[in-house]
């Protein structure tokens, strides 16, 4: 592990509930948060908190997803939406 995975593991020690389980949603506001893998992936937090998930697949980042189009988790396929969409489209 690098030192700059140490520095971003400890940030995700940090945002864990008292169960140890990294949260959906970032508080105050309840803004998604995505998960990212080693590989760069986007992952949704059900996977993120799945504990039988391959090493290339367990998170060692975390971000607020304000705005974009809706991001497919790499682990099982789920749509996670933005907090305010996609400013691309014209809805």
């Amino acid at each position: 592990m690098t030192n700059t995975e140490r520095k971003q593991k400890k940030s995700l020690d940090g945002i864990r509930d008292e169960q140890g389980k990294l949260p959906a949603f970032a508080w105050p506001g309840g803004y998604p948060v995505i998960y990212i893998t080693r590989d760069g992936d986007v992952i949704c937090p059900d996977c993120a908190n799945d504990d039988s998930v391959n090493q290339d697949q367990a998170p060692i980042a975390f971000d607020v997803f304000y705005e974009g189009s809706p991001q497919a988790c790499a682990d099982c396929g789920t749509p996670i939406e933005s907090a305010y969409g996609d400013p691309e489209t014209d809805d």
